[in-house]
């Protein structure tokens, strides 16, 4: 899969438990991606989402993505 793919893919996905269960990904608060980072992500493919969601907010991109959102 084309990595742009991977990525709007990420963006888009829905978190699918916990305290921020039904909102995208992109859309999660950055503290929770960092308390998720020092626990651990889960293993899997969500687990590989919610990574490069964490890197992308880390690096401020957040707002450069936000047009490939779904509605």
């Amino acid at each position: 899969m084309e990595q742009q793919q991977l990525l709007v893919e990420a963006i888009n996905q829905t978190m699918p438990f916990g305290k921020y269960a039904g909102r995208k990904l992109l859309a999660l608060p950055e503290p929770y991606l960092v308390w998720m980072h020092g626990q651990g992500f889960p293993a899997g493919k969500l687990g590989q989402q919610l990574a490069l969601v964490y890197e992308v907010k880390l690096n401020g991109l957040e707002g450069m993505l936000r047009p490939l959102l779904r509605p």
